[in-house]
């Protein structure tokens, strides 16, 4: 079995996606792209904290419920560019976290993308006192967004989700 049998990869768009830089993928590799991602979640978490009647512990509840939908939209659930006039469908089918690094697994942008949801569940079942509940929604959160980040899951549809509409143009 090769390995474009076990991808489905079409050579004509690897060769598009490898001919220019992907401007839809290189900004996370940015200066300052890690820092904004921090202070996205600090928002987050100061928006949560000055609703009045949300407690502390709901807070980091919400916190990590927010981000975790939120990163799983932007980079698992919507597939190509937002701007086809650079890149002309040669990233239709794919991600943007199958974008980021040529698809390269194990990147420290990958590492890094991977890592913060799981500080996040930990500072957040620390916060809520690991409360069953909390825990149990933090969790199931986390594990989503972790699945779809797994190597194994590159260019995985599942109940074709994301599936690449084949036009015959």
């Amino acid at each position: 079995m090769t390995l474009a049998s076990m991808y489905k990869v079409d050579y004509v768009q690897v060769l598009d996606q490898h001919s220019q830089m992907n401007l839809n993928s290189s900004w996370v590799n940015d200066k300052g792209a890690w820092m904004t991602n921090v202070i996205i979640i600090i928002f987050i978490k100061f928006f949560f904290g000055i609703i009045p009647g949300i407690t502390p512990e709901l807070s980091w509840t919400l916190t990590t419920l927010t981000y975790n939908v939120g990163s799983y939209i932007m980079f698992h659930a919507v597939t190509g560019v937002p701007f086809e006039l650079f890149s002309q469908g040669a990233y239709d089918g794919i991600t943007l976290w199958e974008q980021i690094d040529g698809g390269v697994q194990f990147t420290a942008t990958r590492k890094y993308l991977t890592t913060v949801p799981i500080v996040l569940f930990l500072l957040s079942t620390h916060y809520t006192h690991y409360a069953p509940f909390a825990f149990s929604i933090n969790l199931l959160a986390t594990v989503i967004n972790l699945i779809a980040k797994l190597p194994s899951m590159h260019q995985v549809r599942l109940f074709d989700i994301n599936q690449k509409v084949d036009t015959g143009l």
